[in-house]
């Protein structure tokens, strides 16, 4: 089985998960959890900066998928897309709060990591906007698309994808901000 046979198969097994969970079934959020914690966590523990708070900002979020779940539609996003959102508007609520404990990041990060998503809200919102989201990243230059994929998707700091990627901090930087603009430019046509 190739790697996108095995990740169409996992995006499958979620989407199933999340479609029962909305049924009622309680079995499938366990599904759900083991599927998508880590990444999930990562989210919230690059925007918190705290382990503590990143594990609680993680529990906000099945709960809300708990008591949320039939909001879900798969062909507005894919669940683990949808579930990032879930995490991140968590995450910065948390700092908004001004209740972190020590150890997080400023507000002001954060903001920025969501401010220079891919419009996820707008995903969930439009099934067309998502279309034209996935064309609009397919005109950029690859190392723009890898950057910003990598950057918003995978939850990699710019210096984590520089050095993965062997280029210079202000380079990464570069790219992504280009790519962000050039995003916008596509999505406002």
């Amino acid at each position: 089985m190739s790697g996108s046979d095995t990740a169409d198969t996992a995006r499958a097994q979620l989407n199933a998960a999340m479609q029962r969970l909305a049924s009622g079934d309680r079995n499938a959020l366990e599904s759900i959890y083991r599927a998508t914690s880590a990444k999930l966590f990562g989210i919230c523990y690059r925007i918190l900066g705290d382990r503590g708070e990143a594990e609680d900002a993680l529990q906000d979020v099945y709960l809300s998928l708990w008591k949320r779940a039939d909001r879900y539609d798969p062909d507005r996003a894919s669940p683990i897309s949808w579930l990032a959102t879930f995490a991140r508007n968590r995450a910065i609520d948390r700092l908004r709060s001004g209740k972190v404990r020590k150890g997080s990041v400023p507000v002001e990060e954060a903001m920025d990591l969501s401010d220079a998503a891919p419009l996820a809200d707008e995903l969930l919102q439009s099934a067309e906007y998502d279309a034209q989201i996935h064309h609009c990243i397919e005109t950029l230059d690859d190392s723009q698309r890898d950057a910003i994929r990598t950057a918003f998707l995978e939850g990699k700091t710019y210096l984590q994808i520089a050095e993965m990627r062997n280029v210079p901090l202000g380079t990464m930087k570069s790219w992504v901000r280009r790519g962000l603009a050039k995003l916008k430019r596509c999505l406002d046509a």
